[in-house]
Order: C-alpha cells, then sequence, then structure tokens
C-alpha cells in the first residue's frame, strides 16, 4: 500500500515561515521524484517544487528564493521550507511521489492547509 503522509500547514502572517514534511512508505523508492504541488479553489493544482529522482531541484517560479525542498532518499522523505510567506501562497499543499516510465505512477497525499493572513 502506497501512502504519503503531510504534515506541517496551518496559519502564518505574511512574512512568516512553515515547513512541511511528507513521509512515503517504503514502496516509493529512489527512483521516484517527490514533490509539492499546491492548490486554491477554482485553479489548477500546480507544481511548488520537486526533487527528481536524479537529484536534481525545481521550483515554480513564484517561490524561487523562497521556498526550499530538501529530501532524504535513504529514508523517503521530503520537506518544503517556506520562508518570507505571502498570502499569495495560501492553498491546500500536497505531496507527491510519481515515476515516469513505460507506465507513469503517481500517488498523493491527502492535503495539508496553509493560510498565509493578516
Amino acid at each position: 500500500q502506497v501512502t504519503l503522509v503531510e504534515s506541517g500547514g496551518g496559519f502564518v502572517q505574511p512574512g512568516g515561515s512553515l515547513r512541511l514534511s511528507c513521509a512515503a512508505s517504503r514502496i516509493i523508492t529512489s527512483f521516484y521524484d517527490m514533490g509539492w504541488y499546491r492548490q486554491v479553489p477554482g485553479k489548477q493544482r500546480e507544481l511548488v517544487a520537486v526533487a527528481t529522482s536524479g537529484r536534481r531541484t525545481e521550483y515554480l517560479d513564484s517561490v524561487k528564493g523562497r521556498f526550499t525542498i530538501s529530501r532524504d532518499y535513504a529514508e523517503n522523505t521530503v520537506n518544503l521550507q517556506m520562508n518570507s510567506l505571502k498570502p499569495e501562497d495560501t492553498a491546500v499543499y500536497y505531496c507527491n511521489a510519481r515515476l515516469i516510465g513505460s507506465v507513469t505512477l503517481s500517488y498523493w497525499g491527502q492535503g495539508t492547509q496553509v493560510t498565509v493572513s493578516s
């Protein structure tokens, strides 16, 4: 059974910080890309940051310099450190694990709410 368990969401004032964590079951190996997406009502889910199987990191332009993704490839965990948060970062954040091959496998966490407001 594949599980992705997220933690760390919450409420923060603009300029504040939050750290999201995601722990994946052992079936999620280092061959998977692991990352974070976010979604607000009425909009498509968007990729925020990803740590790839090739040990690269990629970020949404609007979070570059503010968010940092880190991954422990041995422990199957991925974290998202979010600094200098803005109201437009408010969303439900989802952890994702994806294996791209002849068949693409994609798994999602349950989502965690991040609210940035004064």
